[in-house]
């Protein structure tokens, strides 16, 4: 019966920590996979903590999340190993593995050290993660109401150094203020004519 006899290959695995996850931890994350690789036989050529990032999409509700690249050589089921660790740990929100290369591969490589180093993680100030309303653009930013009065720049508002002529204000438009209206004069009535009058005929007498 003929043995079969596995090759050494090349596999990357990223995975995604959580955005407030602690420096602490994130070391033992990456030390447990670093002891997984060697219980393994493998070869660990590369460790790089690529920091916070945004994501393409949410992930448990977070936006961003910290990106760490594992680079290793080895056979049989060392994939199977890494994953199912990565798998039991909270702090871990995503990972991939991919190969990366087949030919030529050899476990008796020289490493430098700072290669597979794994850089403390920095804390810092997380933005404030948005809500749903926020996401779907249903709340607009607030803006800072700006009078009428306000023109240039406010650093030179109290300057009494500032020159007049340096200064350009905005021409004020006068204030129009429409006139009343004025009454016709009402003629007075006029008086119709009152009739005379008229004497009977003298009758002549006989």
């Amino acid at each position: 019966m003929a043995v079969m006899i596995q090759k050494p290959r090349e596999y990357e695995t990223i995975y995604i920590l959580q955005p407030q996850v602690d420096p602490d931890e994130a070391d033992r994350i990456a030390g447990r996979v670093t002891d997984v690789v060697a219980r393994l036989n493998g070869k660990l050529t590369k460790l790089d903590n690529w920091g916070k990032r945004r994501l393409a999409y949410p992930i448990r509700k977070h936006t961003r999340g910290v990106f760490v690249l594992v680079r290793y050589i080895g056979i049989g089921d060392i994939v199977a190993e890494v994953e199912r660790n990565l798998r039991l740990l909270d702090q871990v929100m995503r990972h991939q593995t991919v190969c990366i290369r087949v030919e030529d591969v050899t476990l008796d490589v020289t490493i430098d050290p700072e290669e597979v180093k794994f850089r403390r993680l920095e804390l810092t100030t997380d933005e404030e993660e948005p809500n749903l309303e926020q996401r779907l653009g249903m709340l607009e930013e607030q803006r800072p109401r700006r009078h009428d009065h306000d023109f240039g720049d406010d650093e030179f508002a109290d300057d009494p150094m500032a020159d007049d002529e340096d200064t350009v204000t905005a021409p004020r438009t006068p204030k129009v203020t429409a006139a009343a209206p004025v009454a016709a004069p009402v003629a007075a009535p006029v008086a119709a004519p009152v009739a005379e009058p008229v004497a009977a005929p003298a009758t002549e007498k006989e």
